[in-house]
């Protein structure tokens, strides 16, 4: 009985804890065209080899290229759109398959091991600024990347099919989708958490509608503390500056409410499939305090 609680000990010792990971779903299907909002767009990176391209294309989902409208985008495009570097290398691809009104945005990252550095949603809160709605946005990289190439992807996608986007807010967008990410580089940061900041900011926005940026100021701060976030100095007036060009730019975030909502409830899901209530690391401690108490008491009980 010893030998076989001993051995018992050392495979859980070795497989460890686990915690689930969520996973993203695949790409969207385009068996069909929808007649009245048209095909589905896929956009290229336009650094794809001939041999990665044809993998975005499974990746995607593109099994008919007369089922969906193909174009490429380089850094050429993200010069036009955001004032972008036209020198950018572009891998991350996109399908945009546009959805009737109240269907709001859902992102799928095809490839969540390949885009490094954005989540599905911080895109879903960068392309609500930018103005997309209602539509469905798979993302795929066949290398890694940071991903924020595929936002630009979006963008021309909608450019080319005749519903032109405000290029201030494509390019506020964008700045966002920056802050975030540096954000979410910071120690005591994560991506879920800056996700859920700039979506509560949002939501606070759609419900007060701040006329100066002290109340700004004040919206964020209340946020942060909220939320128990402590940044620099320098990092707060970055994200205060952010949301004032919003309100600069009379962006009604409480057009797409709902759709900060959904963004909101997917992320409070994903902390809780991860466990990542108030309490984790308190229960992570405990159950090592316990088990590695068990051990010495049974390790005790072999030579007595």
């Amino acid at each position: 009985m010893k030998k076989f609680l001993l051995s018992l000990i050392i495979v859980l010792l070795t497989i460890g804890i686990s915690l689930p990971v969520q996973a993203d779903s695949g790409a969207s299907d385009t068996d069909s065209i929808n007649e009245k909002l048209g095909s589905p767009i896929v956009v290229y990176g336009a650094q794809l080899s001939t041999d990665q391209r044809t993998k975005v294309r499974e990746l995607l989902n593109v099994q008919d290229g007369d089922m969906v409208e193909e174009h490429d985008v380089s850094g050429q495009d993200a010069a036009t759109y955001i004032n972008g570097n036209p020198n950018s290398n572009m891998y991350s691809s996109a399908k945009i398959t546009r959805q009737e009104a109240g269907n709001g945005l859902t992102i799928n990252i095809v490839t969540p091991e390949n885009i490094t550095e954005v989540t599905k949603e911080m895109y879903a809160n960068a392309l609500l600024t930018a103005g997309v709605e209602n539509a469905t946005v798979d993302v795929a990289s066949p290398v890694k990347v940071s991903g924020h190439s595929a936002l630009t992807g979006i963008y021309k996608a909608y450019d080319v099919e005749g519903e032109q986007l405000d290029k201030e807010r494509m390019e506020l967008a964008n700045e966002e989708l920056d802050v975030a990410t540096q954000l979410a580089e910071k120690e005591g940061m994560s991506q879920e958490k800056v996700s859920q900041l700039l979506t509560d900011i949002k939501k606070t926005i759609a419900e007060q509608n701040p006329a100066t940026k002290e109340e700004v100021e004040q919206i964020v701060q209340e946020q942060l503390d909220q939320l128990e976030i402590s940044l620099s100095e320098a990092d707060r007036q970055m994200l205060i500056d952010l949301i004032d060009k919003m309100r600069d730019l009379n962006i009604n975030f409480d057009q797409v409410k709902n759709q900060l909502e959904d963004i909101a409830s997917t992320i409070k899901d994903k902390a809780d499939e991860l466990g990542l209530d108030e309490g984790f690391w308190e229960k992570v401690a405990n159950f090592f305090s316990d088990m590695f108490q068990a051990l010495s008491n049974f390790f005790k009980g072999l030579f007595n």
